[in-house]
């Protein structure tokens, strides 16, 4: 995604040591040189070599496999396609729950970039470690239980995402005016008072409504809900499809929250997290939209979250390679045993442009990408239900320096006024809702943020780091009008040093992504499991798309796993006595609410 060369060179940036498997008696079934290769699965001792494994290693697996007698099959090899959020989180948990069921599994990560943690992106403002920023998903929040104790396990220090100084101010803009804005260093009681006054009654029901609806989802952590072979089936039983057949817009009216506090404070929450208006957004995603309480972050990157629980789960991680197809092994079997996956792979570095089959055939698989960007193939049978396609939302994310703070004027702000620091966007009361990119509206772009002030290596002058959200690339045309300085129309980078741009801007970095589903409201959600031992998660982005979930999703396919080899059943409908009647008769709203601590934080910042 984004400017490939760019995005490419970052990504060799780079210095990541590959992970090692730990010692089972699934070492002896690899090529020991391939887990331990600095080279993503390149064997050493063959000159040939390029591929995760060559003919020097099937040999030396099938002999293996020989000696064993047989013991192999008591060790359960899962492949896991993909090292983001939910890929990580799934070897991270398979590998806890096996160790607790006294379970014996290989894991195996095919990732096909070289670095560990999907839409996770940091980048480095320039190119100084110092300063690192999220190019990706940028926070997340204490309630996400997994996230969170993540950070606590691994001892990762964390931040709060503000940069902020005292009289600096967070405005929301419909393109005309400024609807509302906050000050930073103002107390809690005067912004909660000026809510009160403006919107009366509309912030305690919003707040009071995000509470039940995100009480209700944390169910699905724990049993009876947890794990879950069909999402479908839960949404169901907890009642939540009330709020994801509707829309944003809608569910706000039903519980009579003021269209106008709607319009100015929570829409802007889905814009910035979801570039979408409340008109076309279910109910539940724009409830966690406004879920912010205790938003922070991963000193260094949330990256790191995920690099860890890989490293952690002791799978063997092949980056830059790519699966290519998934099909079923076509060797010998016991009567009556489940058929086993073979995986082809192609490495970045082959030589070759042909795939590879592994030597090593997988008992389970999990998909842990979007399918419609992966680019595999699923052999005859393979698939039990069809995974469908989905729209995703592209969005431009673009990072840049600038001594320049934002233009006032630029905000039809008076001559003289301090212009805000951070800037997020609604819809004016006259502009009607659309869909996709369209939807931005007169104001262009979703969300510009002051991230931190940096030291320019080169003038040694103090600058402002920012970060925009947007439907479409900015220009220079855009960007000289928001800092009112002049940036020529060729500019496209900061290699123009010479020049007005590089006075103007000094480091710049744009890239996009397919960040998360058009989240239009649905009932029914893509289940974790498509064929026998196949598991998908990406199911999980239509329901909720942020981090927590998709790790939600990767611990939820590992339970089903280490339920399944240790021969336990359960993840199906709930009796009634569990919960499943007494949920269904009952009006939704009526649920008791969750423990959830809510202040009255504005709008979230950047991805949950």
């Amino acid at each position: 995604m984004g400017p490939q060369t760019r995005q490419e060179q970052d990504e060799a940036s780079r210095t990541d040591e590959p992970h090692q498997q730990m010692p089972s008696l699934l070492d002896h079934l690899f090529c020991p040189y391939h887990a331990r290769s600095t080279r993503s699965g390149c064997c050493p001792r063959s000159a040939t070599c390029g591929c995760i494994w060559d003919s020097c290693c099937t040999g030396g697996a099938a002999a293996a496999e020989r000696d064993l007698g047989g013991a192999g099959d008591r060790v359960k090899n899962v492949a896991i396609i993909g090292a983001g959020a939910a890929g990580a989180s799934a070897a991270y948990h398979l590998q806890k729950y096996a160790q607790n069921e006294g379970l014996a599994v290989n894991i195996t990560i095919f990732e096909k970039t070289d670095r560990v943690g999907g839409r996770t992106l940091t980048v480095n403002v320039f190119d100084d470690a110092a300063h690192p920023v999220e190019l990706g998903a940028s926070i997340f929040v204490t309630i996400n239980h997994i996230l969170y104790n993540a950070t606590r396990n691994f001892n990762l220090p964390l931040v709060e995402k503000t940069a902020s100084e005292d009289g600096d101010t967070t405005a929301i803009w419909d393109g005309d005016r400024i609807v509302y804005e906050s000050a930073e260093g103002t107390s809690w009681w005067m912004e909660a008072g000026k809510l009160w006054w403006r919107y009366g009654l509309a912030p305690y029901r919003a707040l009071k409504l995000v509470k039940r609806v995100v009480g209700v989802f944390l169910n699905l952590y724990d049993e009876p809900y947890f794990p879950f072979r069909s999402l479908t089936r839960r949404v169901f039983e907890l009642g939540l499809e009330k709020v994801t057949s509707v829309t944003g817009e809608q569910l706000l009216a039903e519980n009579k929250i003021d269209p106008s506090f709607a319009r100015d404070i929570i829409q802007p929450a889905t814009r910035v997290n979801y570039a979408s208006n409340l008109a076309y957004i279910h109910g539940l995603e724009a409830m966690v939209s406004f879920a912010t309480e205790g938003a922070v972050a991963v000193s260094g990157g949330n990256w790191q979250i995920f690099d860890n629980m890989v490293q952690s789960s002791g799978a063997a991680l092949y980056r830059n390679t790519s699966v290519t197809s998934i099909s079923f092994d076509k060797g010998g079997m016991k009567p009556g045993a489940p058929r086993k996956y073979r995986i082809s792979t192609l490495d970045a570095d082959a030589t070759s442009a042909d795939p590879h089959q592994s030597p090593m055939a997988f008992d389970n698989v999990v998909v842990a990408s979007p399918w419609q960007f992966s680019g595999i193939k699923a052999g005859e049978g393979v698939m039990k239900q069809k995974i469908d396609t989905i729209p995703y939302t592209k969005l431009h994310v673009t990072l840049f320096t600038s001594p320049h703070k934002l233009r006032a004027g630029f905000f039809n702000l008076e001559a003289g006024s301090r212009a805000p620091s951070n800037v997020y966007t609604t819809l004016s009361k006259d502009e009607k809702p659309k869909q996709g990119a369209e939807g931005v509206g007169k104001t262009g772009f979703y969300s510009i943020s002051t991230l931190m002030k940096v030291g320019n290596p080169k003038t040694q002058g103090i600058e402002f780091v920012y970060k925009i959200f947007s439907a479409a690339a900015v220009t220079p045309e855009f960007l000289a009008d928001i800092l009112g300085a002049d940036v020529p129309s060729t500019f496209v980078a900061s290699s123009d040093e010479a020049g007005a741009a590089a006075q103007t801007i000094s480091w710049y970095y744009p890239h996009w992504f397919h960040a998360y589903p058009v989240e239009l409201p649905r009932v029914t959600f893509q289940d974790p499991v498509v064929g026998r031992g196949l598991y998908y998660t990406s199911g999980m982005e239509s329901f909720i798309s942020t981090m927590e979930t998709n790790a939600l999703m990767g611990m939820n396919v590992a339970r089903l796993m280490a339920d399944h080899f240790a021969g336990v059943s359960r993840g199906g409908w709930l009796r009634a006595d569990q919960g499943r009647g007494r949920v269904l008769r009952e009006d939704f709203f009526e649920r008791v609410e969750s423990e959830m601590g809510l202040n009255m934080n504005i709008v979230g910042q950047d991805e949950l």
